[in-house]
């Protein structure tokens, strides 16, 4: 007889191995939804990141805990975890049994269950089934329940935990180291976002006021561009020779000083007298 449980409510496990079968409705616009595995140790941290069974790491390392992928039936599609649950290691005291659905919230997701078989048992009715209620449709994985040790034997317990930050962020929680190259990829192309739109926004901004913004003056054509010297000398008016050079061709030398007063010109020659 099939068990429905509550969400915080515990059943045992007489069977050595269980499947645990994620199920969904299908439908348009509804996204896949993934089943993966934490084995978790007695501090309830993973003891590394082989004890991550997901769709990247299909299978634990110690063979007792794998994914036997999705499958199209008459109720729905569906995930699987098996776990031969005699095998696991005994420092593994938990076994989260996860659903996620990456970049996409759990409202868009209609019937959402885990139901536990009897691996054993062919075609066999489930021992128990939880309907997963997600508790503000913002989640983007949930914890569906866990199987434990009590004891010698294994119990189930009915969870419903959600997260928002994806499957990431719920293994991050557990001691997955999450590989940082997406994040260091999303964070390089913000940052070339934010220097792209800042080289926009300056593009537009006027010249700074160091910078002229007046066109100079500029020489008519055909005429040279008007120098200007540190002491512009007075140049004479055209026909005029130069106050410091030679004087022109057929001028007198200027004079330097002034005649001497007792001056007389010389006594003249006889003259001339007609006869």
């Amino acid at each position: 007889m099939t068990r429905a449980m509550l969400k915080g409510s515990n059943v045992p496990l007489e069977a050595t191995t269980v499947r645990a079968v994620v199920r969904w409705a299908p439908g348009q616009g509804v996204p896949d939804v993934d089943a993966s595995a934490l084995l978790l140790g007695p501090d309830g941290r993973v003891r590394s990141d082989e004890d991550f069974v997901f769709y990247n790491q299909p299978r634990h390392p110690s063979g007792k805990v794998w994914r036997l992928g999705k499958k199209r039936g008459a109720e729905g599609l569906t995930d699987t975890i098996q776990t031969d649950l005699s095998g696991v290691e005994a420092d593994v005291s938990q076994i989260l049994l996860v659903a996620s659905a990456e970049g996409v919230t759990f409202n868009r997701i209609r019937g959402l269950r885990i139901a536990l078989y009897d691996a054993a048992v062919a075609d066999g009715e489930p021992l128990a089934h939880f309907d997963i209620k997600p508790e503000t449709g913002e989640e983007t994985a949930m914890i569906c329940g866990e199987l434990y040790r009590r004891g010698e034997g294994w119990k189930f317990r009915a969870l419903g935990e959600g997260y928002e930050e994806g499957l990431k962020g719920l293994a991050s929680d557990y001691g997955i180291l999450v590989d940082e190259s997406e994040a260091a990829e999303e964070a390089a192309a913000a940052s070339a976002a934010a220097t792209l739109q800042a080289s926009a926004v300056a593009s537009a901004q006027p010249l700074p006021p160091e910078q002229p913004t007046a066109v100079p003056a500029q020489p008519a054509y055909g005429y040279p561009p008007e120098q200007q010297p540190a002491a512009a000398a007075t140049q004479p008016a055209y026909g005029y020779p130069h106050p410091t050079s030679q004087p022109a061709y057929g001028y007198p030398q200027p004079m330097t000083a002034m005649p001497d007063s007792d001056f007389r010109l010389p006594p003249q020659g006889p003259q001339f007298i007609g006869r």
